[in-house]
């Protein structure tokens, strides 16, 4: 973009740049302000150096020559920063012309028309130029600080809403945890040692178990012996009624026999008194007496023999029996009384194991209800952590933008500052007038050949502004002095 001015013999109007300046107050540094000087302030800078050499070039050369310049033009062509710089002389009026062209897209124009001419900015075009776009760029100042006041207001809203909630103490709530997750380890521990009481209370029932098929192995041989005894008992009582009456049989017999002989005597007495004694000279008879007591005595004799022997039998039998029913009832007595307290043992046993059982059933399902309730409390700490982990990651990236767009303003705001010192220069230099004097010399031609122009005499003179643009002057230098700040 180019901007061509011409020269004008007064400053503009301090109602345009004062208007447009004070809007400075209102430029914040740390939001992204264009670069909105450089196409202008840098070549404008780099044309007043080349002036200043251009000038004190032709100064060596005024005093030459006092002779009219003829009707002809001239041209000087030199570049410098990547720019041109054109000096011309013209024939119309026996006018000065200089004039500057960079690549930024910036020109001025001096003209000089008579002797009396001045050399003159046309700083009014100028400084509206300027000021428009510098309305333009505050503008968009302004908007960037309307966006920059809301992301402040969002981020401060943010840290307000979420800040607290990261910054909360959870110092108790671990405290909390930890006492649970030690009673947890306490139940744990307490649950393996019910598990261990019941693995040896069924090691000790399956022992009490053998131990009762084994006592009970041994009562069923016991009342079977008890049985065979009792038959035996009963066999031997049958035997004893038995005897007794063949003992009251043979006693009767013995009795009917005793009452035979003595009616036999009895009757032979009576015979033997009726008769008449008869001698006979024959062999002398047995005593029948005698035979019958020898008999009576024998059979006495057999029959206590058989008595003695059977009451010896029966005693021996009766002693053996009556031990063997005393140990057999004594061992009966030692089982029963070992299967009550086995019994008792058993029932306490499965009351306590039932008891273990709902004990341990219950503890499960706290245990299974505490797991479910921490898991859905990790679930939800978890759940909160990613979160914020997720807005920290954000945050992070937000800052690492902030950091970026930062260092691009704090790049920024150091050029501007450059380009507002450069800006102030020229400011500065804006007011100060550069008037050539009455006596001014024409132009003339160098005879010599030589591919630069030669211009004979140049009478360059600056004088300082009136004293009516410095009130100006210095309300300008204050407001740019506040834009820096």
């Amino acid at each position: 973009m180019k901007t061509h001015t011409h020269a004008c013999a007064h400053p503009p109007p301090s109602s345009g740049p004062t208007h447009k300046l004070h809007l400075y107050k209102r430029v914040k540094l740390r939001v992204t302000i264009p670069i909105l000087f450089r196409s202008v302030l840098h070549p404008f800078a780099l044309f007043l150096n080349s002036f200043n050499m251009s000038i004190s070039m032709q100064t060596t050369k005024t005093l030459r020559s006092s002779t009219a310049f003829p009707q002809k033009a001239y041209s000087v062509y030199g570049g410098g920063f990547g720019g041109s710089t054109r000096i011309s002389s013209s024939k119309i009026g026996g006018g000065y012309g200089f004039g500057g062209n960079y690549g930024g897209g910036f020109s001025t124009t001096f003209s000089v028309k008579g002797d009396r001419d001045l050399l003159q900015v046309n700083e009014k075009a100028t400084m509206q130029n300027l000021n428009d776009r510098l309305a333009s760029y505050l503008e968009k100042v302004r908007s960037l600080e309307a966006a920059n006041a809301t992301l402040e207001r969002q981020i401060r809203e943010y840290y307000e809403k979420k800040g607290p909630v990261a910054q909360r103490d959870y110092s108790k709530y671990w405290n909390t945890i930890n006492d649970l997750k030690e009673k947890i380890k306490n139940a744990t521990v307490k649950n393996a040692n019910i598990l261990l009481q019941i693995d040896n209370a069924k090691l000790a029932a399956d022992d009490f178990r053998i131990k009762f098929e084994h006592e009970l192995v041994m009562r069923q041989s016991v009342e079977a012996d008890v049985a065979n005894l009792r038959r035996l008992l009963d066999q031997t009582t049958l035997t004893k009624a038995d005897l007794e009456m063949q003992i009251e049989g043979l006693q009767d017999e013995l009795a009917f026999m005793k009452k035979n002989h003595q009616e036999d005597l009895a009757a032979l007495r009576s015979q033997l008194s009726g008769t008449v004694n008869v001698e006979v000279d024959a062999a002398p008879q047995q005593d029948l007496n005698k035979v019958l007591e020898e008999i009576r005595s024998h059979y006495e004799n057999i029959i206590q023999k058989h008595r003695r022997d059977q009451e010896d039998w029966f005693k021996d039998k009766s002693a053996v029996l009556n031990k063997e029913v005393a140990i057999s009832t004594e061992t009966i007595q030692t089982t029963k009384t070992e299967i009550t307290d086995l019994r008792r043992t058993l029932q306490g046993l499965e009351i306590e194991l039932q008891s273990q059982i709902s004990m341990k059933s219950a503890l499960e399902h706290s245990l299974a209800d505490t797991e479910a309730r921490y898991s859905a409390m990790l679930a939800g700490f978890q759940s909160q952590i990613n979160m914020l982990e997720a807005e920290l990651a954000q945050l992070r990236a937000s800052t690492e933008q902030q950091a970026r767009e930062y260092s691009l303003l704090l790049d920024i705001k150091t050029r501007l500052e450059h380009e507002i010192a450069t800006y102030r220069s020229l400011l500065e230099n804006q007011d100060v007038k550069t008037q050539i004097p009455d006596n001014l010399f024409p132009l003339q031609e160098d005879p010599s050949p030589s591919p630069q122009p030669r211009v004979d005499q140049v009478s360059s003179t600056a004088t300082i502004a009136p004293a009516k643009h410095t009130q100006r002057d210095r309300e300008r230098e204050r407001k740019i002095e506040i834009m820096k700040k």
